[in-house]
Formats: structure tokens, C-alpha cells, sequence
């Protein structure tokens, strides 16, 4: 990959790894924006977007994202992490159909056409598999350690239910990408960087990238 030109770094993660930590410090350090499931959910809410829409937009001009980041204000700050505001400690509903995943689809291939960007998670990894100039990393971590991450961040006192919340929300990010992709999120094949978090801190795996790149 060359930061020279245009370019887009998917980062997915295990929940509990710190990967999302991870992908926003290396946006920063690389002075591109960073995305995730917030960012598009955002731009959905605030423009009322459907797949007519975005056809409309495009047909309009071919690179109509800067445009639409400035209308919804992206760059203002309002879009938190769909895990943030859970109450408790409750799983996330399902809300994957197929329009939506087509709809975030494009809106995430007119972020990639317009700007260099990291994106996490949203089946990134298959979306922009082609890309000519792309890097796809998987951070990982042992389930111990994504325990008491989880437990700290969300107030789990038990690490039996913190686990169970994970698995819960591991199967359901797995659901997602096979029944829209056909593949599996952990297959190690689909990445260029697998980076385990045991013993590193955010900081580290950040400066790791960094070096792999170059």
C-alpha cells in the first residue's frame, strides 16, 4: 500500500480486542478520516437515504461523497459506536437487511472514491478486496483479555455474562458477513495484517501498522 495515493485501510476486529481504538489512532496518525457502522447509520438518519437516492446522487456527479459529508455535517462529531449507548450490556438487534447492506455499501464505495480513509468493520474486507491500492488487517485477542476489556468498559461484574455478550455479539457479526458475503469474517485468508492484542497496547499495534506499511 502507498499513502502516497489514494487509499483505504478495513480494519476488523474481534469486539473486546480494541481494534476500534486501534483503527481510530491510526487514522489520526495518518491525517485521513475515520468510519464505521455510526458514521453510515448518521448519514442514513440525517439525509433519509434509500438506494433511489443514492442512484440519484450518483448518477449526478461521480464523486458525490464530498458533498454529502459537508451537507450532513459528518465532520461534526455526532456518530458514536452502535455499542456505546447499549443499555447494559444488551446485544445489538438485528438490523441487516439486505437494502441496507446495499445502501452502506455504496455510500462506503463513494467515502473510498472521494478520500483516503480506515474503515471498521462493515464487511470492508469484501467490499474493497479489489481496491488497487488497499490494506486489510484483522485484530484479534484472546478471550480472556476481551473479557475484562468488556467487563471494564461496559460494567459487567460477572466475566460468565461478559463472555456470553461476546459470543453473542461475535455470532451475530459472523451472521452478518456470511449471509451478505458468503464468506467468514475470521478466516485469516481475506486480511493482509492479522495482529493478536495479547501484550500490546492500542499505541503499539498502531506503531506495528505503521512499520508494515512503511
Amino acid at each position: 500500500m502507498n499513502t502516497s495515493n489514494k487509499f483505504v485501510i478495513t480494519i476488523n476486529r474481534e469486539l473486546g480486542s480494541g481494534g476500534k481504538t486501534v483503527a481510530k489512532l491510526l487514522a489520526q496518525k495518518l491525517g485521513v478520516p475515520y468510519y464505521d457502522k455510526s458514521h453510515l447509520q448518521s448519514v442514513e438518519d440525517k439525509e433519509g437515504l434509500n438506494e433511489e437516492k443514492i442512484e440519484n446522487l450518483k448518477s449526478k456527479k461521480r464523486t458525490w461523497w464530498p458533498d454529502l459529508k459537508r451537507l450532513v455535517e459528518l465532520d461534526g462529531g455526532f456518530a458514536v459506536s452502535i455499542y456505546d449507548n447499549l443499555p447494559n450490556y444488551a446485544v445489538p438487534e438485528k438490523n441487516d437487511t439486505d437494502q441496507k447492506f446495499r445502501m452502506e455499501q455504496e455510500i462506503l464505495k463513494g467515502i473510498v472514491d472521494a478520500e483516503s480513509c480506515v474503515v471498521a468493520g462493515r464487511c470492508s474486507f469484501v467490499t474493497f478486496k479489489d481496491h488497487p491500492n488497499h490494506l486489510h488487517i484483522w485484530i484479534q485477542s484472546p478471550m480472556e483479555c476481551r473479557v475484562e476489556r468488556v467487563m471494564k468498559k461496559k460494567g459487567i461484574a460477572s466475566k460468565a455474562e461478559a463472555e456470553k455478550f461476546i459470543k453473542e455479539v461475535d455470532q451475530l457479526c459472523d451472521d452478518y458477513a456470511k449471509r451478505h458475503t458468503g464468506v467468514r469474517r475470521y478466516d485469516p485468508r481475506h486480511y493482509d495484517l492479522v495482529i493478536s492484542m495479547q501484550d500490546k497496547t492500542e499505541e503499539e499495534a498502531v506503531d506495528l501498522i505503521l512499520k508494515y506499511i512503511g
